[in-house]
């Protein structure tokens, strides 16, 4: 059996933790990321004591922070031999008080940042080290909570709620996967995306004030399957509700709405 290496980002809780714990448990080596050191090596610990013949490594970043992002992908290159799966999970939600609208360290919408600038960035960076561990995934946490991009007002400047900033994060991030498979067609990298379920009973989900619905293992299966199952190894540009093949929100398949996102896009990570 194929013993993959899998970064996932926001490791330290919810979803993260549970897809971290299912693949330490096949013995693959999982390399976690967290923003706080204690979190981290706690969840580390954790990992190695239900998997003890897994290999665990962790990676410390604040993905609200671009530099950090930059950092942390060239620590990675430099440390890992071989990267077969990236899975994009870290999150901002829509927050405990969704009336007040936040900036990421470069000064962008938290949300927008956090949650497609930083994993575009991420992913880009890395794509070297997937490319020669092919084949490779990368998988992109998203939600069935999408929102069209106003193009005039990107950063939510008029209007803010932090719920309509998660949910046009979310669509701009599958937006992204749709123009990065297509882009890295041949090259034995897949780009995929899904909604894993339906409010799980996470932090974020609590924070924002909803009443979780579906337990995190609930969400794990699907996104563990985008990463594990050989039928997808040459599935890419697709967006999932949980295991079913679907179709996102319509502006993800605006050719021309993609390509103005992308432009801004590149603009801002640099």
């Amino acid at each position: 059996m194929k013993r993959r290496t899998t970064l996932i980002t926001g490791a330290t809780q919810g979803l993260g933790r549970g897809i971290a714990l299912d693949l330490a448990a096949r013995g693959d080596t999982v390399l976690l990321h967290g923003r706080d050191r204690t979190r981290l090596d706690a969840v580390a610990a954790e990992v190695r004591a239900a998997a003890p013949h897994a290999t665990v490594r962790t990676y410390l970043a604040d993905l609200a922070d671009l530099d950090h992002v930059h950092a942390m992908a060239a620590q990675v290159r430099a440390a890992e031999p071989r990267l077969d799966a990236l899975v994009n999970n870290a999150v901002a939600g829509g927050g405990s008080e969704p009336l007040r609208r936040e900036l990421s360290q470069q000064g962008h919408e938290l949300r927008f940042a956090v949650n497609h600038l930083a994993p575009y960035a991420l992913t880009r960076d890395l794509l070297p080290l997937l490319a020669a561990s092919a084949p490779a995934r990368v998988v992109n946490v998203a939600s069935i909570g999408q929102e069209a991009i106003d193009f005039d007002d990107v950063m939510l400047e008029q209007g803010y709620e932090g719920l309509r900033a998660y949910c046009r994060s979310k669509l701009a991030m599958i937006m992204a996967t749709l123009e990065l498979a297509a882009e890295l067609t041949g090259t034995g990298v897949t780009v995929n995306t899904l909604h894993p379920a339906h409010l799980m009973d996470t932090d974020g989900v609590r924070e924002y004030g909803l009443t979780p619905v579906t337990t995190i293992d609930e969400g794990v299966r699907p996104t563990v399957r985008l990463i594990t199952d050989p039928d997808l190894e040459s599935t890419t540009g697709r967006y999932f509700d949980q295991f079913t093949d679907t179709r996102a929100h319509e502006q993800v398949y605006d050719v021309d709405a993609r390509r103005r996102l992308m432009e801004l896009t590149h603009r801002l990570v640099g």
